[in-house]
């Protein structure tokens, strides 16, 4: 597979863990994951859950940060806010 297509796969793998969350509830269930995780009191499987669930909350996160930033650039080099491709960015 391409590196795009890998991409790609990434990017709908990552939203379909994530769907139609915004910002702030996945940065307070990221919160609370991390909580639960340092108690201790989760099983091995649950810990791992747990762990995948937060790798893509923070990616979530981490995209809606970036587009938010996109935003803010396009608007104040124009004046006038644009839209972007959303695809074009990286899961980090």
């Amino acid at each position: 597979m391409t590196a795009k297509k890998d991409k790609m796969k990434a990017n709908a793998d990552n939203s379909s863990l994530t769907p139609d969350i915004n910002f702030e509830a996945a940065l307070a269930e990221l919160e609370s994951l991390v909580t639960q995780m340092e108690g201790g009191d989760l099983s091995l499987d649950d810990s791992l859950k747990a762990f995948e669930r937060g790798i893509a909350l923070t990616r979530h996160c981490s995209n809606a940060l970036k587009e938010a930033e996109l935003k803010v650039q396009l608007l104040t080099q124009d004046g006038e806010l644009v839209d972007f491709d959303r695809q074009d960015l990286d899961d980090a």
